[in-house]
């Protein structure tokens, strides 16, 4: 057993409600419009399903959702790695507002609809009356086949995604191999232009230095000159005037002793007066005038001035510009290594060929036991004689979810051919095969409740009996939840819900009970003829009750 309880407040038309679930089959009824599914709703909200305002019973500011189920061992891991507590029954809650937010809580903590998804398939799986339609999707074709053979197709979808990656790369640099030969040849000859120069880092500062005095040596050459003949003049320069001041001041410093500290500054700047002298004399010894040199310097700030203008930068700029250059020849070259870049298409193809492959065996191998298990359930279903194949085909061209095709084939009668199960079934037809197929893959997933919600719909007769007793079948060994409005297979089951609106003043409202003895009675021979029960319904429907009696 899994589900124990179910329990709603100011949910759509209910006010109140609190169910208990028992182990085996189970088969909820009602009249049209009476909410058989109310609880189906219930429980995929409280699984995290998508909510809105619609869900919140009129006048009420919020709905509240509970649902109890046993602790699968499976789960054990999730509520420790989530500071969960770990007991015997795992308690879901949900609460939605008249804005349509809503709150989640796992035993008590707070938690989020992520949360709640990825727990639910360890605690129900269910089948919807619209199962049918998927029957004729692609898509979901194939991820029934996948689910059906324990496959992930997540390897191949990620070594597509590199496949296809490495192969976009190669296509672009193959369209831009043009574009990129002629911005290769530009930057070539733009470097090399440079590279003629071969402008220094410092180069421009050291260049402007020397120009600046070669241009103004003679200048240079007189200031020191003059510098000279006034400090060292034959007519008294400043060093004899210097000179005479310290020795006048000496001469008297034994009357007034202040004397001292001034001739000692006095001498103190005769002598520095000396050292410019003679670094003024070493100026002149190695200057000179040398026009070659000046016009070499010329020449040379002219090609860097020249180059700079051309390409619109500061002659300074020259050698951080040649650098980038260079930089962008370099990936500009590893953009449209035409070899690297094929290599590596192959390489991500290879990849990805050899995981598709893969995974189609396994959809080959998986094929051909689920058309056995549902041709299999077929005869059950009234579809005796009947063939189910599930083919797989190669695909015209690859995809991210693999190198398949895979479609349904029925043949509803012995010595057809089977064909696209859309061209070839019937609506009642396709309902038996969307439940021959949720027969025969119920045991894929490990949780322990099923839910069929009025996937019995559009059949009747001998039919309804076999799909009675296949539920009745399924509830031995798992807990089964049917939403039926087949009197046949409500009459099989080891558990009767029953579902009913009542009106009053206030609103209609929506009501579960348990029904047994004369109450189910009633409720098959309702379900038989209609409101109007005589002895004969009645009888036929204890006599109904009695057949799925025998069953167990």
């Amino acid at each position: 057993m899994s589900l124990r309880r179910i329990g709603l407040r100011d949910f759509v038309i209910v006010e109140q409600l609190e169910v208990d679930f028992q182990p085996g089959f189970t088969a909820l009824t009602g009249e049209t419009g009476a909410g058989k599914s109310i609880l189906i709703d219930a429980l995929q909200l409280v699984l995290g399903h998508r909510a809105d305002t619609g869900f919140v019973r009129q006048g009420a500011s919020r709905a509240e959702l509970m649902a109890e189920f046993d602790t699968p061992a499976t789960l054990e891991g999730f509520l420790a790695d989530n500071d969960m507590p770990g007991e015997e029954t795992l308690l879901l809650r949900r609460v939605i507002d008249a804005q349509g937010k809503s709150k989640f809580w796992i035993n008590g903590v707070p938690a989020t609809a992520t949360q709640l998804r990825s727990i639910a398939g360890d605690l129900v799986d269910i089948h919807g009356q619209h199962a049918w339609q998927g029957l004729t999707q692609p898509e979901s074709v194939r991820q029934l086949l996948d689910a059906y053979a324990g496959t992930d197709s997540t390897p191949t979808q990620r070594a597509y995604a590199l496949w296809r990656s490495a192969d976009k790369a190669l296509q672009q640099a193959r369209s831009m191999e043009e574009t990129h030969q002629r911005e290769r040849e530009r930057l070539l000859w733009q470097i090399a232009e440079i590279d003629k120069l071969a402008p220094g880092p410092q180069e421009w500062e050291e260049l402007n230095t020397q120009h600046g005095r070669l241009s103004n040596a003679q200048a240079l050459m007189d200031a020191a000159n003059n510098a000279i003949a006034s400090l060292e003049g034959e007519d008294g320069g400043a060093l004899t005037h210097v000179n005479r001041s310290l020795h006048a001041l000496q001469a008297q410093a034994h009357v007034e002793p202040g004397f001292s500290a001034m001739a000692e500054s006095l001498e103190s700047c005769l002598a520095q007066l000396e050292d410019v002298v003679r670094s003024l004399n070493g100026y002149l010894r190695h200057a000179e005038l040398d026009p070659d040199k000046l016009e070499q310097l010329d020449q040379r700030l002219g090609s860097w001035i020249s180059l700079a203008r051309r390409y619109k930068r500061a002659p300074e700029d020259l050698p951080a510009l040649l650098q980038g250059w260079h930089a962008e020849l370099l990936a500009l070259e590893a953009s449209s290594d035409m070899v690297q870049l094929a290599k590596n298409a192959q390489q991500a193809q290879e990849a990805y060929q050899k995981v598709a492959t893969t995974l189609s065996q396994a959809r080959q191998q998986a094929a051909k036991r689920l058309s056995k298990a549902i041709t299999a359930a077929m005869q059950d279903l009234g579809m005796a004689g009947g063939r189910f194949v599930a083919q797989v085909s190669p695909a015209r061209e690859p995809r991210s979810d693999g190198i398949d095709d895979v479609e349904l084939l029925v043949a509803g009668h012995p010595g057809t051919d089977p064909k696209p199960i859309a061209k070839v079934a019937s609506g009642g037809e396709l309902s038996r095969i969307s439940l021959a197929i949720a027969i025969s893959t119920s045991q894929l997933g490990q949780a322990p409740t099923l839910i069929f919600d009025e996937i019995d719909s559009g059949i009747g007769g001998a039919v309804a009996d076999a799909v009675g007793r296949v539920m009745r079948a399924l509830g031995r060994d798992r807990q089964v939840l049917a939403v039926t409005h087949l009197a046949q297979v409500a009459a099989r089951g080891d558990h009767h819900l029953l579902v009913a609106k009542q009106r009053s003043k206030s609103g209609t409202t929506s009501h579960i009970c348990t029904v047994a003895d004369d109450e189910r009675v009633n409720e098959i021979a309702r379900m038989l003829g209609g409101e109007n029960l005589s002895a004969t319904s009645r009888a036929h429907a204890q006599e109904m009750i009695a057949g799925g009696m025998n069953d167990r």
